[in-house]
């Protein structure tokens, strides 16, 4: 009698923690993204295989003579691209040695199974010699328009950088590299970016992600609670908490992971007691519950984006609401979208205000930067009462003169007339460019589609083929400038005209149908991206 008395209070102890756990896990999404150490184990089991010349251009099961028309095409294209960019190639190549981050975008701008063969032929220059307006040169002369963004740090155009780069040298040289001590635009800097976040007080960092874990530092330091959340496929910088999954070699700790825009993370958030933090990345809200698309995992045509502001507005809100009843941080990691959705950032588009938001990249004018902005209770590192009680954070070169110069002149920059148009009308003007891109590729019989939000945006196909990636380089050849993640995000900077888009929109045009007629879209009439994947699946267990 005694040891069932015992069970049973046993039991009654433990159903609050089974019950939230059993919540934890209904609240995460349901693809390996939402699930990271699955995911992690997955990724080491996943043996590596590739394609040779001879299944490569057939992997789909394409004739003979298909194959012998991509294959054709793709030595052409290849011949082309060689001779074009010579210098550039080789520049690459010769530096690629060294530089390790260069092997690894070279190895993953496609699919692995195909990354060899396309290493060896399809070869591309890494370095550039100049930008103007919304071009840039590479080391052969030849001009592309740019589509890469740096990374989301071009917001206004590579000409607006240069200028607040050369004013900030010019204002803060005579002073040099005086670090520890601060030049008086500092000072100038926390004040206008007070004004911008509507928050209360400012750090400075060199980086997003150094930014993004302050933040969690500080939220971890008032809270007394350890976990963060975040939502899938989210991206909040390269450290071990945000990062999770596959790409940290540490296993997930005190990370949650949640569903996006789900009512059961708000159910989590309302019950636990040991969450300090929550994250948002806004970019999220274009391809929800999915990591950054790009094409090294573009296998068939199931990719797709999609944006609604209204409900994602609708979501920001309730988790502010949420956050405030359970003493949660809010944290906007706004380093890749601030000041390219409004000039108050993400914060002032969706009409949400966060506890901390973190910016970067384009803040910086044209160097590196992070900064968070924080409500006061926040932002305090130590406790009067306490005096050992502190939450450390310090960095040779925060608050680096140069740095602070280029700031200085971004931020005067977006009180002139001239940029506080480009915000004029800005969802309505890359709205309606999105919608005449997708009608001209439904015209024109090509199977690609854009989803956007603003000037971001993300390329799906609507016909299923395992080469989609091959895209980018017929992208290439007509002077599109993508980043290493190819038709996955496409990043316009806001001075692009009607006239520069409609450019751009031919030569997609122009590639397209060029791929089309080389018979990379051919497709079987039972072709299905399912197929597709049972093909892929097959290929992995067994070999081809």
């Amino acid at each position: 009698m005694n040891l069932s008395w015992i069970s049973l209070g046993v039991l009654a102890a433990l159903t609050p923690a089974l019950h939230q756990r059993f919540q934890l896990s209904r609240a995460k999404h349901r693809s390996l993204a939402g699930h990271s150490r699955m995911a992690k184990r997955l990724a080491r089991l996943l043996p590596g295989y590739s394609f040779n010349e001879s299944e490569f251009f057939g992997c789909d099961g394409a004739p003979a003579g298909i194959q012998a028309q991509r294959r054709t095409a793709f030595m052409g294209l290849a011949a082309t691209l060689q001779s074009r960019h010579r210098l550039s190639i080789e520049a690459t190549v010769a530096a690629r040695e060294n530089i390790s981050d260069m092997q690894f975008i070279a190895a993953y701008r496609v699919p692995f199974q195909f990354s060899p063969l396309v290493r060896e032929h399809l070869k591309v220059g890494s370095f550039w010699q100049s930008a103007q307006g919304v071009q840039v040169t590479d080391l052969d002369g030849q001009v592309f328009y740019d589509l890469t963004g740096s990374y989301g740090v071009n917001v206004f155009g590579a000409d607006f950088y240069k200028q607040t780069m050369a004013e900030g040298m010019a204002r803060t040289q005579v002073l040099g590299p005086v670090l520890g001590s601060y030049h008086p635009v500092v000072a100038s800097n926390a004040e206008k970016l007070k004004a911008i976040s509507g928050l209360d007080e400012v750090s400075f960092h060199m980086s997003g992600t150094e930014a993004v874990m302050q933040a969690v530092r500080l939220a971890r330091y008032h809270t007394r609670r350890k976990n963060i959340v975040r939502f899938c496929g989210a991206y909040h910088g390269w450290w071990e908490d945000v990062q999770p999954g596959p790409g940290n070699p540490m296993p997930p700790r005190e990370t949650y992971t949640l569903s996006d825009m789900s009512e059961r993370s708000l159910a989590v958030l309302r019950t636990r007691k040991d969450i300090a933090c929550v994250l948002v990345n806004p970019l999220q809200a274009l391809h929800t519950n999915a990591n950054a698309p790009g094409d090294s995992t573009l296998v068939d045509s199931s990719r797709r984006a999609a944006y609604d502001r209204e409900a994602y507005t609708t979501w920001l809100k309730a988790l502010r609401q949420v956050c405030t009843e359970r003493g949660i941080a809010l944290i906007f990691d706004e380093v890749f979208l601030g000041f390219r959705l409004a000039k108050g950032g993400a914060q002032a588009y969706f009409g949400v205000q966060a506890d901390m938001v973190t910016y970067g990249k384009t803040l910086g004018g044209g160097f590196p930067v992070g900064v968070v902005c924080g409500k006061k209770a926040w932002m305090k590192r130590f406790h009067e009462d306490r005096p050992a009680d502190i939450c450390f954070a310090r960095g040779t070169f925060n608050a680096h003169p140069v740095v602070m110069g280029a700031m200085s002149a971004f931020l005067d920059q977006l009180e002139k007339p001239e940029i506080q148009n480009l915000y004029e009308g800005l969802d309505e003007r890359w709205n309606a460019r999105a919608r005449h891109f997708n009608s001209t590729m439904q015209a024109e019989g090509l199977p690609l589609q854009a989803a956007n939000m603003s000037s971001v945006w993300t390329l799906f196909y609507t016909q299923p083929s395992r080469y989609n990636w091959m895209l980018q380089y017929y992208l290439r050849r007509h002077g599109l400038a993508l980043s290493w993640v190819g038709t996955g995000r496409l990043i316009f900077s806001l001075n692009y005209s009607d006239a520069d888009f409609e450019v751009v929109l031919q030569k997609f045009v122009l590639a397209a149908r060029e791929m089309q007629i080389d018979a990379w879209w051919w497709s079987s009439p039972d072709q299905t991206n399912k197929s597709i994947r049972r093909r892929i699946l097959k290929e992995t267990l067994f070999g081809r």
